[in-house]
Formats: structure tokens, C-alpha cells, sequence
């Protein structure tokens, strides 16, 4: 076949199969060009999952009617200067209106400010009709129909209308949360309405609209960050180490305010939290990156999903360290949701999920229930009956409950009441010891339970990491030095990286061309892969251009020690001891969750217990 030039059609289809991947791609075009217009309101519509219907209105400067043509044609835009560096709006491609009309049905109507008029202009599968006045408000509304019937085939890889509207809700979901300052809408015959009051752009109108989106529990669970390292500043807040999701899909991050999935962004924030969240847990996050644009270059996707950094090790550092230094300076603090979840299992009539029986949940009930093999109701046998007062309350039955060794201890005993300072600490004055492994204290306004092992093991990881990484790590020479054969440029960054790896006790050097020799590993990990453990630093060097790798293992390895060596279940403390271990809990950081990320302690407010008993 003859080489020859593609038809404007053609070309427009080729580009919508990269920026028009499913009905959300479409809204967030022109959402984001409702924005870049100015818009302080903006209002979708859709049906069917978008496929039927999308339409984007908005109260932004408009389009003048001699350029509605040129908004429908390839490669225009007023978003874009001479210097492709310096791009300082959501779009810029001028792509996005011309590619969905060529497999929809567009129409456009828009009028600015300054005209009596509104005018018109459609394009029908890459058909463009003349332009035409019409009746509008200041503003542009841009309608949708029919997406992908000119492109068939395209239809066959949409999902579901339920998950199409989803995918639609989330996009809007994730652009709100950088424009507080914009009243959203989304509605339709194929959803719930969604509607999300503007705020402003302080920090605690951010926060109102990212709980608009969230929910109200994030800003109760939620550490601030504000930090600036050589030109990057990053704000926004996180979650507590307590306060996780089971999937990364409210970890939200924003670059010059356009929303991203960035992989190095993730990984930045799966490094910080990596030692104080459960494997299968995740963080809740919004960050927000403010710098030149000239750093960052946003023209490397289709889509402008993924950026890229001039310096990435600059990005991802900062992200790593200003995350870390909010979780220790915010102190310790537990999930407001750890305290829901204890009083609905202190409700009467709570029951397990496992519970056939009655609704009530009470297994005495069930017990008699199920005995009474639905013959009948016996007064005798029900826990409902009244107290036999004549017997007195069964003293004699009581006594049975005096059997077997004590499971609690009173730290009150052979001391005066807790000191004032005590009950104003944070974790407050330690009450008692149950089940030999859990620490009952008191505040002014609250109740706290402490697992007495979890604590503990925290604060000897924290101090055995410290130990570790304030000096030099232990190493132990080889007999015969490895020799690991690796690409040249994955030799090269490794040998530039080598005073690092020899502080955590990695001796390596060059060995001829692609190869290096490993003469000195860590003591700490004993016999181990060594060519293994080589070939995941240079693959995370040549990601990241970090030496984590090696950092988070001697960190497992202090996990393990810290999680033998601390103080066990089922031992029995003294009053000193659980004060003293409540006080290095509030001095230490991440004492909230141990090693594993499971919480450390619950705290119960004292109206929240007030409530469980009709008291409020």
C-alpha cells in the first residue's frame, strides 16, 4: 500500500483513541476547560454512563463567536505561549474538542461578557456544521451524545453504566479537590446527585472540601504538611498510621494543581508510611506540588495523567522526609474511627456477622432459643424473666467467679490518687491491667486501652532504628569477594551511590566493565543472596534513585528484634511500669501503631461513653 496523507477524520480518531480512552476522560477535558475559562461554578450532566449523554456547563469568560471554528480544529488554543516549558493551565494540547467530535455528536454554545449573543457550532462524527446564534448565558455549555458511535468498536471495551458513572464521579471527585474555590455539580438520570459548595483557598476551606469529598472522618484523622526544599514546596495533608484504606484510590496528588497518578509519588508515599501500616493497608493522603513549570514536564502523556521531574530524587525526598517529620511532630494520635468501632461493639444488641439467630445478639437468648426447639415459650428459661428476689441474687453461683488466678492488676493500689499532670498527658494515668496485657488509663475526658506488647514493641523498634542509623552499620568481609555482573548503567550508578551503601555496611567497587565486586554485607543479615540483594538496588536506583532497598531490610530485621525483645502478654506490670510506658509512648514517634500497623492503643471519650448509656 502506497504511503499517502490520512484524512482529517481519520487523524482526529487516531487522536481521540489516545486522549478519549472512556466517558471520564471526557468530562475531564472539559471540566478542566470550564476551569482554565475561569469558571467559578461548573455543572455536569450525564446519562447512561456518559455514552448517551455528558454535558459541561459553566460561568467562565466563554468563546467568542469568531472562534468557535478554530476551538473545533486541531492543534488551537489559547492556553499556550511560545515556550512549551512554561505551561500554567490544565490544557494546552488544543486536541480534546476536536478529537470528540469526530467519534460524537458536539455541540458547543458559549457567549463572553462583552457580547448581546450567544453562538453555536456543531460537529457530528467529524462533520462540522456552520456556526449559529443561540440563546446562552455568560458562559460556555458543551454537549456530548452518542460517544464512540462513530468508532463502534469502541463500545465493545466500555464497562458497565454503573461502572462508567463511578469512573465519571471519581475524576470530578479528584479535580474539586484542587478548586475549592469552585462550585461543582454532578447529576443525571444514572446516578445520585453529587454537589459540592465552593469554599476558599485557605487551608481550612482545602480541608472543607477535601471532607466534602472524603467525608468527614479525614479531617479529624488528618496531619497537616507544609515543607519547601529547593524550590518544591508540597502541602496538603495525611492520614494518621491508624487511619487506612484497603486500596490506593484516596491517595490524591496534585502538581501545579493538575490532578496526577504519578508512580513516583506513590511510591514516595508508600516509603513513608512503610514501617507504621499493615501490608495490605494504605494511607489517605492530598498533596499538593507547587513549582516551575520548566521542572516538570506534563507533555508526556496523551491523557496528562503522569508528569515527569528534572529531579525526581529531589521530589520524592521531600515528599519521604516532610511526611515522616509531620507523623513525629504531630505526636501520638489514634483513629477516631477505632473509638466508633469500639462503641458499636459496646451497643446492646450488637451481634457478630456470624449470628443466625435472633436479631437481638444476645447469646444467652440464642442459647435458649435454639434449646427451646421452637416448642413453645418457657417463662422458666428465659433470660427475660424477673429476678427471683427470694434467693437473694446467687451468691452461692457467684462464687464460682472468685476461681482460677488473678487476669488484672489495680494500678491504684498503695497510691493516692493520679496527679493532676498525669491525667492532662495525652494517654493519661494508668487505671489498671487486664488480661494481663492490656493497660486501662484515664484523661480528664477520656478512656484508654493499651496493648501493653504493641507498645512496647514500637518503642524498642524506634530505639534499635536509631541505634542502627546513627552511625555507621556493622559489616562483614567476605572471604572471596561476589562478583555481580550487572549492565554497565546499572555499574555505574551503583558505584556512584557506594558511600551510601558502605554506611549501611555494603562495601562494593567496580569491577571492569559492567560488573561490580562486593567485598563487605551488613552483619546484620547474616548469610544472604548477595547477588540478589545487588540486583534490587540497582533496579531501585534506576527507579527511584534510592537506596531503600537495603535501609528496609536492616529496618525488617530490627522489627523482628524489637518484636522478640519486648515486653510480652501476659506479664503482669506494676503501676510505675505503665506509666512509665505510657510517657514513652507519647514521646516517641509513630507509637500509635506497632511494627506491623496495627494499633497500638484505643482512646474512648468520655461522651461517647455518656452516649453508650442514654446519658446525651
Amino acid at each position: 500500500m502506497p504511503i499517502r496523507q490520512l484524512s482529517e477524520t481519520m487523524i482526529n480518531q487516531i487522536a481521540a483513541g489516545e486522549v478519549i480512552e472512556r466517558p471520564a476522560s471526557v468530562v475531564k477535558e472539559l471540566v478542566e476547560n470550564a476551569l482554565d475559562a475561569g469558571a467559578t461554578r461548573v455543572e455536569i450532566v450525564t446519562a447512561g454512563g456518559g455514552l448517551n449523554l455528558i454535558r459541561v456547563s459553566d460561568d467562565g469568560s466563554g468563546i467568542p463567536e469568531k472562534e468557535l471554528a478554530l476551538a473545533i480544529a486541531r492543534h488551537c488554543t489559547s492556553k499556550l505561549a511560545d515556550d512549551i516549558h512554561d505551561i500554567r493551565s490544565l490544557g494546552f494540547r488544543g486536541e480534546a474538542l476536536p478529537s470528540i467530535g469526530s467519534v460524537a455528536r458536539l455541540s458547543i454554545r458559549s457567549r463572553t461578557a462583552s457580547s448581546e449573543n450567544a453562538a453555536e457550532i456543531g460537529i457530528d462524527g467529524g462533520r462540522v456544521a456552520a456556526v449559529r446564534p443561540a440563546a446562552a448565558n455568560r458562559g460556555t455549555t458543551v454537549e456530548v451524545r452518542d460517544l464512540f458511535f462513530a468508532t463502534p468498536a469502541r463500545l465493545k471495551f466500555m464497562k458497565g453504566e454503573r461502572a462508567e458513572s463511578s469512573a465519571i464521579g471519581d475524576v470530578v471527585k479528584r479535580i474539586a479537590i484542587a478548586f475549592p474555590t469552585v462550585r461543582f455539580t454532578l447529576a443525571g438520570p444514572d446516578r445520585s446527585t453529587l454537589e459540592l459548595p465552593a469554599t476558599d483557598d485557605s487551608t481550612e476551606g482545602r480541608l472543607r472540601r477535601v471532607a466534602q469529598v472524603m467525608g468527614a472522618d479525614f479531617p479529624d484523622n488528618a496531619i497537616a504538611i507544609d515543607a519547601m526544599r529547593d524550590g518544591v514546596h508540597l502541602t496538603g495533608h495525611v492520614s494518621v498510621p491508624s487511619f487506612t484504606r484497603a486500596n490506593a484510590l484516596q491517595q490524591y496528588a496534585y502538581v501545579n494543581g493538575r490532578p496526577v497518578r504519578d508512580k513516583l509519588i506513590a511510591g514516595a508515599i508508600r516509603g513513608a508510611f512503610a514501617d507504621v501500616l499493615p501490608r495490605d493497608r494504605h494511607a489517605v493522603t492530598v498533596l499538593f506540588l507547587t513549582l516551575d513549570p520548566a521542572i516538570v514536564d506534563v507533555n508526556v502523556h496523551p491523557a496528562k495523567a503522569d508528569v515527569r521531574f528534572r529531579d525526581p530524587g529531589l521530589v520524592r525526598g521531600l515528599i519521604v522526609g516532610a511526611t515522616r517529620e509531620a507523623l513525629a511532630h504531630a505526636g501520638i494520635r489514634a483513629a477516631t474511627t477505632g473509638a466508633a468501632g469500639m462503641m458499636a461493639a459496646f451497643r446492646p444488641g450488637a451481634a457478630s456477622y456470624a449470628h443466625g439467630g435472633p436479631a437481638n445478639g444476645h447469646r444467652s437468648y440464642e442459647a435458649a432459643y435454639r434449646a427451646s426447639g421452637f416448642a413453645g415459650f418457657d417463662p422458666a428459661r428465659s433470660p427475660q424473666r424477673p429476678l427471683d428476689m427470694g434467693g437473694g441474687f446467687g451468691e452461692d453461683e457467684q462464687a464460682a467467679f472468685d476461681a482460677g488466678p488473678p487476669h488484672s492488676a489495680d494500678a491504684r493500689a498503695g497510691q493516692d490518687q493520679a496527679a493532676e499532670t498525669l491525667l492532662g498527658t495525652a494517654l493519661g494515668a494508668a487505671r489498671a491491667q487486664v488480661h494481663e496485657n492490656y493497660i486501662v488509663a484515664q484523661t480528664r475526658d477520656s478512656l484508654v486501652i493499651v496493648d501493653q506488647h504493641a507498645a512496647h514493641e514500637r518503642l524498642v523498634y524506634e530505639a534499635l532504628k536509631n541505634a542502627l542509623h546513627s552511625r555507621a552499620v556493622p559489616s562483614q568481609m567476605l572471604l572471596l569477594p561476589e562478583i555481580v555482573d550487572l549492565s554497565e548503567e546499572d555499574a555505574e550508578r551503583l558505584a556512584m551511590h557506594s558511600e551510601t551503601l558502605a554506611r549501611f555496611g555494603l562495601g562494593i567497587e567496580r569491577f571492569g566493565p559492567g560488573a561490580v565486586a562486593v567485598r563487605e554485607t551488613p552483619s546484620m543479615l547474616g548469610e544472604t543472596n548477595v547477588q540478589q540483594l545487588v540486583r534490587d538496588l540497582a533496579d531501585e536506583i534506576a527507579d527511584n534513585d534510592t537506596v531503600d532497598t537495603l535501609k528496609e531490610r536492616l529496618d525488617k530485621i530490627a522489627a523482628t528484634m524489637a518484636c522478640h525483645g519486648s515486653v510480652r502478654s501476659g506479664r503482669l506490670l506494676k503501676p510505675e511500669e505503665m506509666n512509665a510506658l505510657l510517657r514513652q509512648m507519647e514521646a516517641t514517634p509513630g507509637s500509635g501503631t506497632c511494627n506491623h500497623g496495627r494499633p497500638t492503643y484505643i482512646e474512648l471519650k468520655l461522651a461517647d461513653i455518656e452516649r453508650l448509656f442514654g446519658r446525651r
